[in-house]
């Protein structure tokens, strides 16, 4: 019989140097895997589920090699030409498509997916389309994104650095169909462009995702064990960290990451956020009105030893529990299981057509960024979303 992911999680740790509590953790973590090992759905008579993948462009011009779609093809495209793909990646990626990600010892015992398959890719430079097309054999480039969504099942919109200004006329039309839609923070740039797409959804009964990869790490389940033991008390404030450079463009792409934790460990109904920086680093407050607070540091350089990029510390009444993507200490490695995470939930979406975070807690998100930005033109003021979501 083949072996389960559980078992291949306690083979590949040892290979992959990840032995201890973190992996123990994952082996024993019923949440990431239930779904997919209990009830799982498929598409009917053995077909497969088309995805048609959309890369959003950055201030007006294309991401020639767009991360947030080349990097989640591995999840939802069986077959990739490698040698190909290369030539298009910088050392780092081509070292991480090889070694991790088409990796048959890092497959889960699942990946690719057996039931999903990327029909169709589009950005408005079929050049750039093509670029991908060659790389994943099968897929076909999308001359419009209006006869693509004729075609496919669900859509993808992937953005590696754009603001989201964009995004409404990507999706769409996909929307309009009901399709489930994943679309890529910064969902809607402003507050009014992210609930112009929330209610539009909502208006034709389309699912749709959105968030960080931050939500998908595998921390987070360990906080969940923890929280539903009891034995270290109630939650009584996060920090969510990560390293890179502070700017004021950036927080509103990057400054995402860290608000998506808070979200996801703390849940909707944030109060006011305030924000100070200084040079390449800024320190936010979160506020709740009846629960605990939380801080957010964008800019930590601490956090680019040893490529840690994040780090998350949850202060429960009797300990702390801190955690990064890193599965003990390989960054890569845990960076490829919160992403497979990801496009596992997109992908039960698709099946089971339920959203996996409300839109409440996607319109708060936008609300913080566009709150502590106004914090900081106005001396680190404590805001309160309710200025921002008017």
């Amino acid at each position: 019989m083949p072996e389960n992911r559980r078992e291949w999680i306690k083979r590949s740790a040892s290979r992959f140097a990840v032995t201890g509590v973190g992996a123990t953790a994952i082996c024993e973590n019923g949440e990431a895997f239930a779904k997919l090992e209990d009830g799982e759905r498929r598409p009917k008579e053995g077909r497969m589920w088309k995805v048609g993948v959309i890369s959003a462009r950055k201030q007006g011009k294309p991401q020639r090699i767009n991360g947030h779609t080349w990097h989640f093809a591995q999840y939802l495209h069986p077959e990739i030409d490698l040698p190909t793909a290369q030539k298009h990646l910088d050392p780092t990626n081509k070292k991480y498509f090889e070694e991790i990600v088409r990796n048959p010892a890092c497959d889960f015992g699942i990946l690719p997916f057996p039931d999903t398959r990327i029909s169709h890719y589009y950005e408005q430079d079929p050049d750039v389309s093509q670029l991908f097309a060659d790389s994943f054999p099968g897929v076909k480039v999308a001359t419009s994104v209006e006869k693509m969504v004729e075609e496919v099942d669900a859509v993808w919109l992937g953005d590696a650095s754009g603001t989201g200004d964009d995004h409404f006329d990507l999706i769409a039309p996909g929307l309009a169909k009901g399709l489930p839609t994943f679309c890529d923070k910064p969902i809607g740039q402003t507050v009014a462009g992210t609930r112009k797409i929330l209610d539009f959804a909502k208006k034709h009964k389309a699912p749709l995702m959105s968030g960080s990869i931050f939500s998908y790490e595998w921390g987070v389940e360990e906080v969940r064990r923890i929280k539903a033991r009891g034995d270290l008390g109630n939650i009584e404030y996060v920090i969510a960290s990560m390293m890179g450079g502070y700017s004021p463009k950036g927080w509103f792409v990057y400054g995402q990451h860290p608000c998506w934790s808070i979200m996801t460990l703390l849940g909707s109904g944030v109060e006011a956020v305030s924000l100070y920086a200084k040079d390449r680093a800024a320190h936010g407050m979160v506020t709740y009105p009846d629960g605990p607070p939380a801080e957010i540091w964008y800019g930590r350089p601490d956090l680019s030893v040893d490529y840690k990029y994040n780090e998350t510390s949850v202060h429960f009444a009797k300990g702390v529990y801190r955690y990064s993507p890193a599965i003990e200490g390989n960054f890569w490695f845990g960076h490829h299981y919160e992403m497979f995470n990801l496009a596992r939930v997109f992908r039960e979406m698709i099946s089971t057509h339920k959203e996996p975070e409300s839109h409440q807690a996607i319109l708060e998100v936008t609300a913080m960024i566009h709150a502590g930005a106004k914090s900081l033109e106005e001396k680190s003021r404590l805001v309160s979303l309710a200025e921002v979501l008017v």
